[in-house]
């Protein structure tokens, strides 16, 4: 019998068939590390479930009225939210391509087949715990020779703008954030791509005591964060110091270090 996590992982379902819900819910007491924090019924529900309680998971249906599961997590996207890891829950098929084109983590169809969800369960632990393993040392005072750095630091980056290729000053980016597997970087004066295939990349050869992780999709640069600003549930959005002034989420695992690093 494989080790339980020891780690809560909290939940919302979203289903507008109270019975569906009903059911996943009763499957999931078999996972005592599956924390449910509250039950939505459309996509309007899911979408204040999810900025109210920050999960780390969402059981999310596909076809629901008003607003459907697919267009739940592009609104998402497109209010820069912190977003939770997403199982879509249907008894449709033909969503499967879309669900994993927004990175949902695995598709389940209805009925629920336990051994299948118990599968998706797992897949949900790992995933968690590699998020927190890879923000944990973020933000980290470093001194003397304490902590190694990376073997090589650029103080210049290539940023692609159209057929045009710049070069930045490092100091000069405000944040980077990945999107469909692009990197972006927003400097002061300009934004475009970057070669980097991942943040993990990008990040490692960047300032560790300049950069932080504070999202699993966002790097910034902590000297041009200008405003901390308070969001839902107790957790805080970064407003930057670039020409939009971009607010960018701030996961639960680094909000618990921004509080304390900032006495907030």
């Amino acid at each position: 019998m494989p080790a339980r996590a020891t780690s809560v992982i909290h939940a919302v379902l979203v289903d507008d068939e109270k019975l569906a819900s009903d059911e996943l819910a009763y499957l999931l007491r078999d996972f005592p590390d599956i924390e449910i924090q509250a039950v939505g019924r459309n996509g309007l529900e899911a979408i204040s479930l999810i900025e109210e309680y920050d999960p780390d998971v969402v059981f999310l249906d596909v076809q629901m009225p008003g607003m459907d599961g697919v267009s739940v997590v592009r609104q998402l996207r497109e209010r820069l939210a912190a977003l939770p890891y997403f199982v879509f829950v249907t008894a449709y098929d033909n969503y499967a391509v879309e669900a994993f084109r927004l990175e949902a983590i695995d598709y389940l169809l209805k009925p629920l087949d336990k051994d299948r969800l118990a599968e998706s369960i797992e897949r949900v632990r790992r995933h968690t715990a590699e998020t927190q393993q890879e923000q944990e040392p973020q933000f980290q005072p470093q001194s003397g020779n304490d902590g190694a750095r990376p073997a090589l630091q650029r103080n210049k980056v290539l940023l692609k703008s159209g057929t045009r290729n710049f070069i930045v000053d490092a100091q000069d980016i405000v944040y980077a954030t990945i999107d469909d597997g692009l990197i972006t970087i927003v400097a002061t004066n300009m934004e475009g791509q970057s070669n980097y295939r991942t943040i993990e990349e990008l990040q490692s050869n960047l300032d560790p005591d300049l950069f932080w992780r504070v999202h699993r999709s966002y790097l910034v640069n902590i000297n041009r964060i200008r405003e901390v600003v308070p969001w839902f549930k107790s957790s805080y959005q970064l407003r930057m110091d670039d020409k939009k002034q971009t607010e960018i989420p701030v996961s639960r695992v680094q909000t618990k270090r921004l509080r304390m690093l900032l006495k907030l």
